[in-house]
């Protein structure tokens, strides 16, 4: 499937660069396999839209998500939290740390804003919009309102986690959205990847392997 080029005066769309940090990429503290590899679709993605935005994990230390918060846990793991299951995961993309900036080569230069989530101790945060518990919004909504976004096209890591979440909150709060595979990589944790890309379909989500 082929989307038409999006030219930089096309006001109603943005492009959503979702977690490109180093904790994700190889070597990092929770590295999706290749996520180095989303680097530099993305940078060339960036020059196709006149609003992109960028997220950020930014946990604070000992957060409720680390399976180190919870003795005898290990990673991978769930527990039950308040606002439901919670795959506990290693300590990663904590505030002010080198795993926690963006991949060096990512061009943030563009980036009209980045909202960082999974700050609150108590919850995660993997959609862009919301926090784990569904209604704890980021900003981003009321920012994309401000700019009369209709149109968001999501790239970034990792494809069946942050990926979907925001991508399947975007369309429920009714946007068009489209993600563009080839800018993304995979956790694949059991089976997460196809069960994700099932509920992004189920969703009218658009799957696109390229944008061209």
């Amino acid at each position: 499937m082929k989307l038409r080029d999006i030219s930089s005066n096309e006001s109603n769309s943005c492009l959503l660069v979702i977690d490109v940090q180093n904790d994700f990429c190889p070597g990092g503290a929770l590295a999706v396999m290749h996520g180095d590899q989303v680097v530099q679709p993305i940078n060339k993605l960036i020059g196709s839209f006149s609003n992109v935005v960028f997220t950020q994990d930014w946990h604070p230390a000992s957060h409720s998500s680390f399976a180190s918060s919870h003795k005898g846990k290990p990673p991978f793991s769930s527990v039950k939290m308040p606002y439901g299951d919670q795959t506990l995961w290693p300590d990663h993309c904590i505030q002010n740390s080198p795993g926690a900036a963006f991949h060096p080569e990512l061009n943030t230069a563009p980036a009209q804003t980045i909202i960082r989530k999974g700050y609150r101790h108590e919850i995660d945060s993997y959609s862009a919009f919301f926090e784990n518990d569904g209604n704890t919004p980021t900003g981003l909504e009321g920012w994309l309102a401000t700019k009369q976004i209709k149109n968001i096209y999501l790239a970034g890591l990792a494809t069946d986690y942050c990926v979907a979440y925001s991508a399947l909150d975007a369309a429920r709060l009714g946007f068009t959205v489209t993600v563009i595979l080839s800018a993304c990589r995979a956790i694949d944790l059991d089976g997460s990847l196809a069960r994700q890309l099932a509920k992004m379909k189920n969703a009218g989500i658009i799957l696109v392997e390229k944008f061209t």
